[in-house]
């Protein structure tokens, strides 16, 4: 685990900036964002016989784009408002759209308005150094013959094998309306997830080992730090089932018959992801059960030892406190052997003691 993380959570345990990033999500506030410099946009125009890659500096290039008898793949990396309204308002995307496409941390949601289809979902990614499970926010838009895409960050995203497959004209993609385009964006996403879910889990059975080897106070802040990520990883993925029913229970014009079958798979992954996530759930809450049972293992072993040790010196100490007593006449007061036969008693009788709690496995 990252030091950073560790000690912050040693020395402010109640107000970890993570907590408040997980936690902390209201809709209603306005977007915080920082608009980025510079927009990259990427625009696919293909067909079975061909494609053209451009990639455009200002977003009133892709206004030509609007007419093409080809499927258009518009992708615009890095989220500036004035842009996005432009390319939002000349394919008639409605302003409620646009709002969420503005939003920070939107709940993964579809919506039919005006002819179109509109997704949000998140793009998870996992840092391996500090151990966190990262989101980006990825809007789609699905109209007849286009499909648009916004992104938050430009330098990474999950698409790069569907731009390989878009290279080859025998392949599904190439051959298929903008609606195949549309579920090909959505099923790279949601194949992402088993991903990131993997190397979760990677962190929970090193931390579970961990925890058996030697569990200390460093194993509780690591629990606490990926049941954070935990959340992160629930919150991103159990509405995505319900977007992918939303699109299946819709009787929008632009998603064919034939891409149904589809868009049941990428279902029964997304159910698949969701009971995964819950069965690393119940493994945190396992491991928090673990950690807390050697506790109380390793406190009961000091316990058991120091109830032996203090059973052992019981006997000198009422021998010592016998013969101790201010008395004229005692038993062996005077005898010229009193202390060796005191010390020897005091020597005996706890060796005698040991014998018997060994017997009988008390330790």
């Amino acid at each position: 685990m990252n030091k950073r993380n560790y000690f912050s959570y040693i020395l402010n345990p109640f107000e970890l900036l993570r907590t408040k990033k997980v936690l902390q999500v209201n809709p209603t506030i306005p977007a915080t964002r920082k608009e980025p410099e510079q927009i990259k946009i990427f625009v696919y125009d293909f067909d079975a016989s061909g494609i053209t890659v451009n990639e455009l500096d200002k977003a009133t290039d892709c206004y030509a784009f609007i007419d093409s008898p080809k499927v258009t793949w518009i992708n615009v990396d890095g989220l500036r408002k004035a842009d996005v309204e432009a390319i939002c308002n000349h394919y008639g995307i409605h302003n409620l759209i646009i709002e969420d496409i503005l939003s920070v941390g939107q709940r993964p949601k579809m919506d039919d308005m005006e002819g179109l289809l509109f997704c949000v979902l998140n793009m998870l990614y996992f840092n391996v150094n500090d151990s966190a499970v990262e989101s980006e926010q990825i809007s789609i838009v699905l109209g007849k013959n286009f499909v648009i895409s916004f992104q938050e960050d430009a330098a990474r995203d999950v698409f790069n094998p569907l731009r390989e497959k878009l290279k080859f004209g025998a392949s599904k993609v190439r051959n298929s309306k903008a609606d195949f385009l549309f579920y090909s964006l959505i099923d790279h996403i949601v194949d992402n997830y088993f991903v990131v879910m993997e190397k979760f889990g990677e962190k929970i059975e090193a931390l579970e080992e961990d925890i058996i080897r030697n569990a200390n106070t460093r194993s509780l802040a690591k629990i606490n730090i990926l049941r954070k990520e935990m959340i992160v990883l629930k919150r991103s993925i159990a509405p995505v089932r319900e977007l992918i029913s939303g699109v299946l229970r819709s009787e929008n014009e632009l998603v064919d018959e034939r891409t149904e079958k589809y868009f049941k798979d990428v279902y029964d992954h997304i159910v698949q992801a969701n009971d995964l996530a819950e069965n690393y759930r119940d493994m945190m809450m396992n491991l928090q059960d673990l950690y807390l049972s050697y506790v109380n293992l390793k406190t009961n072993e000091v316990m058991k030892v120091m109830a032996v040790v203090t059973c052992l010196l019981a006997p000198a100490t009422v021998i010592g406190g016998i013969f101790g007593m201010n008395f004229d006449k005692l038993p062996y007061i005077h005898h010229q052997y009193g202390f060796y036969i005191a010390a020897g008693l005091m020597l005996v009788i706890p060796i005698w003691m040991y014998g018997v709690f060994k017997r009988r496995g008390w330790f």
